[in-house]
């Protein structure tokens, strides 16, 4: 069914001539809000799911192989016309946020499905019942059916927490309910107004300030969004309390042991893996986010940095914006120049319709990559304004896009990546486009910027996401006791950020409130690891990569094909790597760490 999408949080932008910047074309999903082709899927969707139940409720046990198979494939074919139905009303919907008619429509559709599926909770419920040696003979018996034995080891990792057939169903309706929580934050957010140099801008054009080259500039965005912040920070707290209440009760009813347990089982992802991931890169603050901050104050000639010079510019940083022919040609360069085929399943995004680039009011933040369904293609959202940076979110964006492109051949229930691998493909386009800029620099200065930069957007995908996923893990464990006022949720934010950043940095009154506007916390809780996953992953791949390794490429695409058909241990012992040896991130972070290493030489 319909995945929300989740942003990129470092997409940032400037203004200026971008040329012409592309806009989504739906109509590969449905024509309009009225298309005769979206009211015969709705009704082949309610009947086929009302069949499905009559024929299969209480007889899995009895199929045979084939029987099996079949039932299999008909639960596939329902997810993919669900899919692309709430694919069709969420892409409308984030494209203008602000639309009545446009929410309306989406709130709809999510409760038609909702109603039309609640009769298919049994289907994974009778396969928790299921003996592991009678799911062995019907594999052995039918290969076809074989194929699906991930989706169902995913499916039975849940089998300890499953509550009963009438539980199930009723939490199945209940989604609803915490769809809306969502959706207010969202509404929230795009409907925010900042008033900077007597201009109104929106969260994203006030975000952006905070990269301009004007200190003064970046100051004034930095306190508007404080103030903005501050005067709805009630909303935002009681959309965290009621969601961190909600996933409490749910947890404990479940018997979770842990806030966290439930995004690991479905990332597929031992919880010592991420601790060891979490421990390596706290470990690694000083090394990493507290030695470059402390540069970039001096480059910066600063006695303390404040939070509105994070990701100011150099001041020997080119501020040319980049049109977007320059930006889509960049990446498509780079990704030619690692496999052809890179570039062939990145070029129709550009020709056909798949981007949708412009900053517009009413238009989410942010940016993202979303699926769709397997038998359509994948949709980029980015808020397009022309900083190298958006060049960067581009090749991360377009990266996702390829992997869904290649994952697809796996068909639905087996296409999904674990979030853990998701972002495999996006940082590693990043990492592609990032060492093409920096093989042509035209001197140290540009070579220097290069590298910070690639830096900073390291620093903020590691060490800034596990900053984040210390505190949801404090966020939710503190929820257990209590109400948290907004207070409350401000001093644990400020817990993180200080040690994250280093002594560098001092904090502006109203910094405080800046956990608000993170839209991870609400749409997906504890989904802020992938990003350092991810990134750590491929530091380690990129190294294998840069050494040699024979036949790298082919190996890179089979491991994008395989969607979410293989566990991250069997898909990276083709490159010799372990994500569960600690020593493995280790590795990841001694990139970072080594680009810092140069920088300072350069200081010599």
């Amino acid at each position: 069914m319909f995945n929300r999408p989740l942003y990129d949080a470092n997409a940032n932008g400037g203004s200026g001539p971008l040329g012409d910047l592309p806009e989504w074309d739906l109509s590969d999903l449905y024509t309009s809000e009225d298309a005769t082709e979206l009211k015969r899927d709705l009704d082949w969707l309610e009947q086929a799911c009302a069949s499905f139940a009559a024929d299969y409720e209480g007889k899995l046990a009895e199929l045979d192989a084939a029987g099996f198979l079949d039932c299999v494939l008909r639960n596939e074919k329902i997810n993919q016309i669900a899919g692309r139905i709430m694919s069709f009303a969420g892409l409308r919907y984030y494209q203008l946020t602000t639309d009545a008619g446009r929410a309306k429509f989406m709130a709809d559709l999510q409760e038609k499905i909702t109603n039309f599926t609640t009769p298919l909770v049994f289907f994974t419920l009778e396969i928790n019942r299921l003996a592991d040696d009678h799911l062995d003979t019907l594999y052995a018996q039918n290969a076809d059916l074989a194929r699906y034995k991930p989706v169902f080891d995913r499916i039975r990792a849940m089998k300890p927490y499953q509550l009963s057939d009438e539980l199930e169903k009723f939490l199945h309706d209940l989604g609803v309910v915490g769809d809306a929580w969502e959706r207010l934050f969202d509404e929230t957010i795009a409907g925010l107004e900042f008033e900077v140099d007597g201009e109104t801008l929106n969260i994203e054009g006030t975000l952006n300030l905070l990269t301009e080259q004007d200190r003064a500039k970046r100051e004034a965005a930095a306190r508007e969004l404080a103030s903005v912040f501050a005067e709805n920070i009630k909303i935002f707290a009681r959309v965290h309390n009621t969601q961190a209440k909600e996933k409490e009760i749910i947890d404990r009813w479940r018997g979770m042991e842990t806030a966290q347990l439930g995004r690991h089982l479905s990332n597929q992802v031992e919880p010592e893996v991420v601790e060891a991931l979490r421990n390596a890169v706290v470990g690694a603050y000083p090394k990493l986010s507290h030695r470059y901050y402390d540069l970039k104050r001096k480059w910066l000639g600063l006695d303390k940095m404040q939070v509105w010079d994070r990701n100011a510019p150099l001041p020997m940083e080119d501020t040319r914006i980049v049109n977007w022919a320059e930006a889509e040609k960049t990446v498509m360069d780079a990704y030619s120049a690692f496999d052809p085929r890179m570039s062939e399943i990145a070029e129709p995004f550009f020709r056909k319709g798949w981007i949708d680039a412009e900053v517009k009011p009413g238009k989410a933040p942010g940016a993202f990559a979303h699926p769709t369904v397997t038998n359509v293609h994948p949709y980029v959202m980015l808020n397009y304004l022309g900083k190298p940076r958006d060049v960067m979110t581009l090749a991360h964006e377009l990266g996702h896009g390829v992997h869904q492109v290649l994952a697809a051949e796996q068909g639905e229930m087996l296409s999904s990546t674990p979030l853990t691998l998701a972002e495999t493909a996006s940082v590693f386009g990043e990492m592609l486009t990032f060492r093409k800029m920096l093989d042509g620099a035209a001197d140290d200065t540009q070579r220097k910027v290069l590298l910070a930069g690639k830096v900073e957007d390291m620093i903020n995908t590691v060490v800034r996401q596990i900053a984040f996923y210390d505190f949801e893990c404090k966020l939710h464990a503190a929820r257990r006791g209590g109400e948290l006022t907004p207070d409350d949720i401000n001093a644990l934010w400020m817990s993180v950020q200080a040690e994250s950043l280093g002594p560098a940095f001092e904090f502006m009154e109203g910094y405080e409130t800046f956990w608000a506007y993170i839209p991870h916390f609400v749409h997906s809780p504890f989904y802020v690891y992938a990003y350092a996953f991810g990134d750590g992953l491929v530091n380690a791949l990129y190294a294998v990569y840069a050494e040699g390794d024979a036949g790298f490429e082919d190996k890179y695409f089979e491991m994008l094909k395989a969607g979410g058909s293989k566990h991250h241990k069997e898909l990276l012992a083709p490159f010799g790597l372990n994500a569960s040896d600690p020593a493995f991130w280790d590795k990841g972070l001694s990139m970072i760490s080594g680009f810092i290493d140069e920088l300072e030489a350069m200081e010599g």
